[in-house]
């Protein structure tokens, strides 16, 4: 976690010379480029019209990377710099949904916006940068256009089922509701009700006292509140992202870090040991099975795969807790 937040081998877009600026520009438009094309592939057999699409993105992605080496062969030679985007602090990671064997077209949709998204931001802030004139001038441009392919695959939706701009408002609207809140709350949930089941439950069994375990389990939720409240924070400015402000995000995160270490801590003002301790193990089915809810909701997971994930680990910290307490 402490890695997360100091990140020491990232570093910040306005630290970036114009050279290294379009090298990651490049290494960027190309990956960008094979990932649509993947899609592309992948959706050809059932969904070719979305395929379609998706293949048009690739070759504009593509016809960026183009006209970025232009000119930056122009101005700087042949030599790029090996700058990639986990370099560059702001960038998010990106959950390789092209690798499943089946594709959600939603969970799809919402990685191509926010790619394109990013994409925006970052020539954005890079032309601001800028102070060659032809390359302040491509950057310009591209972040034009990508923002009108932002909304690509939603032209496609428009197409064939008649919505209406204020329906994609309300879609884009949707989207930074779960940049912004979703993700965050939802690492923040994982995290509490995980990690903090060890702790609550090593000192159950360990100590047999429901006002210990409670002082224990609120010093817990607490503390990892905070901690992942000042990470969520400091990982990310949300200029290049669009994640929206690190505030609201990082109070987010931490207050649904603090919910989920509570839960299974609350029981525990009941004095006695056993009711407080079966009713916290109820909590805890409810707390792992709302995660995986929100997460086939709001991240297009599968839902028994993400129960798999969330139970399982939770079932792993949960034994860990109680060998730990009777030890």
């Amino acid at each position: 976690m402490l890695s997360r937040v100091l990140q020491p081998h990232r570093r910040d877009i306005s630290s970036l010379n114009e050279r290294e600026i379009l090298s990651l520009a490049v290494a960027a438009e190309e990956e960008d480029s094979r990932i649509y094309a993947t899609y592309a592939e992948k959706l050809r057999a059932h969904y070719p019209s979305t395929a379609a699409v998706f293949d048009g993105m690739a070759t504009e992605e593509d016809g960026h990377r183009r006209r970025l080496l232009d000119l930056y062969v122009e101005k700087f030679g042949k030599q790029l710099v090996p700058i990639r985007r986990e370099h560059v602090r702001g960038f998010m990671q990106r959950r390789p949904l092209w690798l499943g064997d089946v594709v959600n077209l939603e969970a799809v949709r919402q990685q191509s916006f926010e790619m394109e998204e990013q994409a925006y931001n970052f020539y954005m802030e890079a032309a601001k940068r800028a102070t060659d004139v032809d390359v302040r001038k491509l950057l310009g441009d591209l972040a034009l256009e990508e923002k009108h392919h932002e909304h690509a695959a939603d032209e496609l939706e428009e197409e064939h089922l008649g919505d209406s701009a204020a329906a994609r408002e309300a879609t884009e609207a949707k989207r930074q509701i779960v940049l912004t809140y979703v993700q965050p709350g939802l690492a923040g949930l994982m995290d509490g009700s995980v990690s903090t089941l060890a702790p609550v439950f090593a000192a159950a069994f360990a100590t047999q006292s429901t006002s210990q375990t409670f002082l224990v389990g609120l010093a817990a939720a607490v503390g990892a509140g905070i901690s992942m409240g000042f990470t969520e924070a400091a990982a990310d400015d949300g200029k290049l992202t669009g994640r929206g402000s690190p505030v609201t995000r990082g109070v987010v995160c931490g207050i649904a870090t603090a919910i989920g270490g509570l839960g299974h801590a609350l029981p525990y003002l009941i004095p006695d040991f056993w009711t407080a301790t079966i009713l916290a193990m109820c909590v805890v089915v409810v707390e792992l099975w709302a995660i995986a809810f929100i997460q086939n909701r709001y991240m297009s997971t599968p839902f028994w795969r993400a129960v798999l994930q969330v139970v399982f680990g939770g079932a792993l910290v949960f034994a860990a807790g109680i060998l730990i307490g009777h030890a």
